[in-house]
C-alpha cells in the first residue's frame, strides 16, 4: 500500500489534493460525508465506506487457500464471494498441489483391516477388488482434502454400469506409507478381503440378434411324370378243336 501526503485544497475546495513521497504523481481526494467521519474517527462510517469500496477485494489469500485446503472448488468460491474465478485460481493453484500430493500419498498406505493393517497398499486393494466386479481400475478418479482436526480424507470416484459411486477413506501418514481407514460403506467393500461378494452388481444385458435370417431354399419343382400309354388289345385267332383237326376241317366249317 502507497502513502500519499497533503498538499492542499483544489480552487473549488472541494477535493484536497495529496501526491507520493517523491512528488511524481499526483491526485485528488473528493471530500465527502465518508471521508469527513473517517477523520472523525467514526467507525461506523468508515466501515460503510470500507464495505461499499471493497467488497471484491475482502476474501483475502489465506481464507481463499483454507477454503480450497477444506475441500471447496475454485467455482464454488468464486460464486460464494462474487469475485472473478481467475483471482481464487492464482491463490487455489498450490493448494490444490498439495491435495492431490495427499491423494496420491493415500494410495500408498495400507488399508486397516479386522487383524491390522493389510500387506497390500490402497491401491492395489481397490485395484484387485475393481477387477475381480469387472470393472476399470484406471478410470477411477482421487482426491483429498484436510478436515478442521487436520486428519486427511481420502475419495475414490468410479463408474459402475450408469451409477457414479463414491468411497471415502481417512488417511493417517507414518511410517511405511501410514494406513487408511474406511469411513462409508462403499469403502469397507472396498476393502473388504473377501472379493466373492458383488460391489453394487449391474444385471448383464442380453446380446439380441438383429441379423435377418435367410429365406427357406424354394422347394424343387415336381418333374412330369410320363402316363403310360394304354395298350391296344387285338383278338386272337380261334383255337381249332381237336376233332377238327383230325377230320381236316378249318374254323368256320371250311376244308
Amino acid at each position: 500500500m502507497r502513502e500519499l501526503k497533503v498538499v492542499g485544497l483544489d480552487v473549488d475546495g472541494k477535493r484536497i489534493i495529496c501526491e507520493t513521497d517523491d512528488s511524481s504523481e499526483t491526485f485528488a481526494l473528493r471530500a465527502d460525508d465518508r471521508l469527513r467521519a473517517a477523520i472523525r474517527g467514526d467507525k461506523a462510517g468508515s466501515s460503510q465506506s470500507r464495505n461499499d469500496a471493497e467488497v471484491p477485494t475482502m476474501l483475502r489469500p489465506k481464507e481463499i487457500q483454507a477454503k480450497i485446503r477444506a475441500g471447496a472448488s475454485v467455482e464454488q468460491i468464486a460464486a460464494s464471494a462474487g469475485v472473478p474465478i481467475e483471482r481464487v485460481e492464482r491463490f487455489a493453484h498450490p493448494v490444490l498441489l498439495e491435495r492431490a500430493r495427499a491423494a496420491e500419498l493415500a494410495t500408498a498406505a495400507h488399508p486397516v483391516l479386522a487383524d491390522g493393517p493389510s500387506v497390500l497398499t490402497l491401491l492395489e486393494t481397490v485395484t484387485t477388488a475393481l477387477i475381480a466386479r469387472g470393472l476399470d481400475p484406471d478410470a477411477t478418479t482421487w482426491d483429498a482434502w484436510r478436515n478442521e482436526d487436520a486428519r486427511w480424507t481420502v475419495r475414490l470416484g468410479w463408474t459402475a454400469g450408469r451409477s457414479d459411486n463414491l468411497a471415502h477413506f481417512r488417511y493417517s501418514p507414518g511410517a511405511h506409507g501410514g494406513t487408511v481407514t474406511a469411513l462409508d460403506d462403499a469403502a469397507c467393500e472396498l476393502i473388504d478381503p473377501d472379493f466373492n461378494r458383488p460391489l453394487r452388481p449391474v444385471a448383464p444385458v442380453a446380446q439380441l440378434d438383429f441379423e435377418t435370417p435367410e429365406p427357406p431354399a424354394p422347394a424343387p419343382e415336381p418333374e412330369p411324370v410320363e402316363e403310360p400309354r394304354p395298350r391296344s388289345r387285338k383278338g386272337k385267332p380261334p383255337v381249332p378243336a381237336w376233332e377238327d383237326v383230325l377230320l381236316g376241317v378249318r374254323s368256320g366249317g371250311q376244308r
